[in-house]
């Protein structure tokens, strides 16, 4: 066999070997009103919390939350009527500082072994558009409980290609004051206002 004609087979083998493993592009709607509605729970492999304060005020500073948890009980009918629950475990905290990370977790900060979790419930939903809400409800930090808003987008929904799962998306902002938590440290040093941006993907429960 010629070297040149096992060279095409071989190429040919890996591209269809590569076809293979390439995931079918999602098939996402944009629009709200096709969307699925039910009860979803949060997809914690792709839900994040950013939030950032400004800093000596030179640079507004970031850090990221993960592993989050929570249901969304999602009314496409009427999606005023939906509900959201949502737990942030406080230790997830990550900066790009190591020593800033564990700094964060002690008591002159978050507490996280005394208060290792945050927790969102939603008490309204007011719409603003065909894919933008206002979402109103309750934040518990450091042991308080305040009232809080989020600005809420719609960015998608469909199946995962990957794992077959209906999953819907949605990106939200909001800000509060960190000294309503009782997390006071280096005030006003560093900013009391904490500017908070969440990228949230949630799964149609079985």
């Amino acid at each position: 066999m010629k070297p040149a004609f096992v060279l095409f087979g071989l190429k040919t083998a890996l591209l269809i070997a590569g076809l293979a493993l390439t995931p079918v592009a999602a098939q996402t709607i944009t629009k709200p009103s096709e969307v699925k509605g039910g009860s979803f729970a949060v997809d914690p492999n792709h839900t994040q919390v950013l939030f950032s304060v400004r800093h000596i005020g030179f640079t507004d500073y970031s850090g990221i939350f993960s592993d989050v948890s929570g249901t969304l009980d999602l009314d496409a009918k009427k999606p005023s009527a939906s509900h959201l629950d949502v737990t942030i475990p406080v230790a997830s905290i990550q900066t790009t500082s190591a020593k800033l990370t564990d700094e964060l977790k002690g008591s002159q900060w978050f507490d996280t072994a005394q208060f290792p979790n945050a927790v969102f419930t939603s008490s309204k939903v007011e719409l603003k558009g065909n894919d933008h809400a206002i979402v109103t409800g309750s934040l518990t930090l450091h042991g308080v409980t305040k009232p809080a808003t989020l600005d809420v987008h719609f960015i998608g929904a469909g199946i995962n290609p990957l794992n077959k799962k209906y999953t819907v998306g949605f990106d939200a902002t909001g800000t509060i004051k960190r000294s309503d938590f009782k997390i006071e440290t280096y005030l006003p040093l560093i900013g009391d206002q904490v500017h908070l941006r969440i990228a949230g993907a949630f799964e149609l429960k079985d």
